[in-house]
């Protein structure tokens, strides 16, 4: 059963909390165009995503349905301050999915249906009967007009995954033409939006992090923008930090690995043919090694007489696993 209601709160998970899309939407929800145009121009972009003309037994009407209560609210709004109609707004449950919540509002005046389709330039699409496109592209003629369409579209059919996880941002289209005109626009402000078929769908998407934040701007939800140049921020300093210690944590491993091996070296020398084998200046590095396992090679360079470098201490190593080698028979 339809019913009339109140607004209520956009679908939460289930920890209650909104999702980053949902926090999106409902701060572009929220902004209206001061020029009459660019509501004009959103308010297109919502029609040809949810917009549908309906006839039964001789009567049309045109249908407006979304699960996004931000969007069912903006286009009311828009449908009052761009052409001064007001509608009945009702919401059902989805009869698949119990938990969601369907909203419609309906214009049944011929008149007015009449003068949103001339204003708007909006025809029904010949391919999928009843749907709605534009007939051409003079409501988005000006920068700010495309904003606002790009504004409606997205709020109608689009969504940004939480940045916590991922960068991707997409708005879904029903037909290739619709993604076209959409992927145009949107690349009218230098970010590369792509297009990618998604079973019978069409769906324009960005996948670079910076180019999301562009397209946040384009849209002008500024609240969200920071947010995403914060979290951002913080996954690249993560990002370092985790690669700094990979490397420094490489390089210890490297370095334990080393000191092993030379200590093992040593004392297969030491109990074959006796340290003594080995020349004065081997030998000396040999038995510093033994007793400092830890100690790294420029401190084992200043306790020799006289001092020697991390480079030269580094070389006598070198031979002395030479010599174990060779008693070995390797």
């Amino acid at each position: 059963m339809h019913r009339k209601t109140a607004w209520s709160e956009n679908r939460k998970d289930d920890k209650g909390e909104m999702s980053f899309s949902g926090m999106v939407k409902e701060e572009l929800s929220r902004q209206i165009g001061l020029a009459r145009h660019c509501k004009m121009a959103e308010l297109a972009a919502i029609l040809c995503s949810c917009g549908k003309m309906e006839c039964f037994l001789g009567d049309s009407k045109l249908k407006i349905q979304t699960e996004n209560e931000a969007v069912a609210r903006k286009c009311f709004t828009l449908l009052q301050k761009t052409f001064n109609i007001e509608t009945k707004i009702f919401v059902r449950e989805n009869s698949h999915l119990k938990r969601v919540k369907v909203y419609t509002i309906e214009i049944t005046d011929p008149e007015e249906i009449q003068v949103i389709f001339q204003a708007l330039r909006l025809v029904t699409n010949s391919i999928d009967q009843g749907t709605l496109v534009l007939s051409d592209m003079l409501v988005v003629q000006q920068n700010c007009c495309k904003r606002a369409f790009i504004r409606g579209a997205f709020l109608a059919s689009g969504s940004i995954s939480d940045p916590e996880k991922g960068y991707h941002f997409e708005i879904v289209c029903s037909d290739a033409k619709r993604a076209e005109q959409l992927q145009t626009i949107i690349r009218s402000f230098s970010v590369d939006a792509k297009i990618v078929q998604r079973k019978k769908s069409h769906v324009v998407y960005v996948k670079e992090g910076a180019q999301i934040v562009d397209m946040l701007a384009v849209m002008e939800a500024n609240v969200a923008l920071m947010d995403l140049e914060n979290i951002r921020i913080l996954k690249e300093m993560r990002n370092s930090v985790n690669r700094k210690v990979n490397c420094e944590t490489a390089n210890l491993n490297k370095t334990i690995e080393a000191a092993v091996k030379q200590i093992r070296d040593i004392e297969y020398i030491r109990d074959t043919v006796g340290l003594d084998y080995l020349k004065p200046t081997l030998r000396d590095v040999a038995r510093l090694r033994l007793d400092n396992p830890d100690m790294n090679l420029k401190d084992i360079g200043e306790l020799l007489d006289p001092p020697v470098g991390k480079s030269g201490v580094n070389h006598r190593l070198r031979k002395i696993s030479e010599t174990a080698q060779s008693l070995r028979g390797e």
